[in-house]
């Protein structure tokens, strides 16, 4: 396939924040003449900054206000490709359009997982059943705002980062929410126990109701199986649900690149070119699988679109070896009773959970409700947990990405004081 004028046709498939992010580069560093991008958009919206999704359930956020800035060169929007043709180099899009390419950009993101619940499928019924709503994109925000109340009884099966970012939402919302998470504590990937405590300790202040170690067996429809009116854990007891929110985390989406014939494993697998097995091919932010790792994380899917745009303009020697993301959350509170001025802020990064053989230094202050908890292996910084006061945590996870010695004068308890020890 000849490049147009000998500009690289490079076409982008996904429409998040790791695809716009890389069409912005490429226009920003390619030298003029050099590059005819086309960005493929399954949604119908404009590019949205989905991290902010709960702030537009909220209520605090309009859509528009989460807009992405606008893409350069050729945007199309509600467009699904359907198949790679490798051979010819050409994307075969579902309303029958064919789009050529030099580069091949996947960044077709995650979808939501689907537990294997009884009552959640039936096979005369596409999609889910009423009264049941995923959480990942705007199109399913915009469900839930319509159909939330105050006063609505709402279930979130799940107590990751998603889950809880939605039982805060729909709490600020009115909705009387129950939390169920299967694992022993709310988000496991990256708090602690103690600092899983505090936010457990701050969510029912505000009126959610929390049940952690608790599986879901089923849902339970209306008697005449047109809406789910409760959810049913494994013991037999039923949450009534007027609204039930899957939160049970994400899987990359991989079918275009598995029917491709790339190597796919949990992910689409990319070296440090973020190459997928083709070399014309390269795959970026939640669909990629690097040196067996999946990330999930904005902070990865940009910095991967960053190193992917200078590699194909400006710069050929651009690796990409990893990112240490920080995960940060913030928390408003839902009514005035639980002082709404005053926000949950959360931040955590590494490794929260100690080895043997680690130092941990903790500070907690029950009357403010903050806690603060690092965690150091030999002369490294290697994870912290910030709820309550984030003073430190702009230098504490600079040090930590730096992965650089910590001064061998400096006593650890300076980590957690406002200059972090610097």
């Amino acid at each position: 396939m000849a490049a147009v004028g000998g500009a690289k046709e490079i076409v982008v498939i996904g429409g998040g924040t790791a695809g716009v992010r890389l069409a912005q580069r490429l226009a920003a560093t390619a030298p003029a003449g050099t590059v005819n991008l086309t960005l493929l958009g399954e949604e119908p919206h404009a590019p949205y900054n989905r991290v902010l999704l709960a702030e537009v359930l909220a209520g605090r956020y309009g859509p528009e206000v989460i807009a992405l800035p606008p893409v350069p060169g050729g945007e199309r929007r509600g467009v699904r490709a359907v198949r790679i043709d490798r051979d010819d180099r050409l994307v075969r899009c579902a309303d029958g359009g064919v789009v050529p390419y030099d580069r091949l950009i996947l960044a077709t993101g995650s979808n939501p997982v689907l537990p294997p619940l009884r009552g959640l499928r039936r096979p005369d019924h596409d999609g889910l059943p009423e009264g049941v709503h995923a959480f990942r994109t705007m199109d399913d925000c915009l469900a839930l705002s319509a159909a939330v109340r105050p006063g609505t009884r709402a279930v979130v099966i799940g107590g990751g980062l998603l889950g809880v970012s939605a039982a805060r939402a729909l709490a600020e919302r009115g909705a009387q929410v129950v939390l169920a998470q299967q694992g022993e504590y709310l988000m496991e990937r990256q708090l602690d126990r103690a600092g899983s405590r505090l936010l457990r300790t701050q969510l029912e202040a505000w009126g959610v109701e929390v049940h952690t170690e608790c599986r879901v067996r089923g849902l339970v429809r209306t008697a005449d199986g047109t809406w789910v009116a409760a959810v049913e854990l494994a013991d037999g007891f039923r949450l009534d649900a007027e609204l039930t929110v899957l939160a049970c985390g994400v899987r990359p989406r991989t079918g275009l690149a598995r029917t491709a014939g790339l190597d796919v494993r949990r992910g689409v697998v990319v070296d440090d070119e973020l190459r997928t097995s083709d070399p014309r091919i390269h795959a970026i932010g939640d669909c990629a699988e690097h040196d067996e790792r999946l990330y999930g994380l904005a902070g990865a899917a940009l910095e991967q679109a960053d190193v992917l745009a200078r590699l194909l303009t400006v710069d050929p020697s651009a690796r990409y070896t990893g990112t240490r993301s920080l995960t940060r959350l913030t928390l408003g509170a839902s009514s005035p009773e639980a002082q709404p001025e005053i926000p949950l802020d959360l931040a955590a990064f590494g490794e929260t959970t100690p080895l043997p053989g680690d130092d941990t230094v903790q500070l907690t202050d029950a009357t403010r409700g903050t806690y603060r908890k690092v965690v150091v292996r030999g002369d490294r910084l290697v994870g912290g947990v910030l709820l309550g006061d984030l003073a430190t945590v702009g230098t504490l996870a600079r040090t930590w990405e730096d992965d650089v010695p910590l001064p061998p004068t400096t006593p650890l308890l300076h980590l957690l004081t406002p200059d972090g020890g610097s």
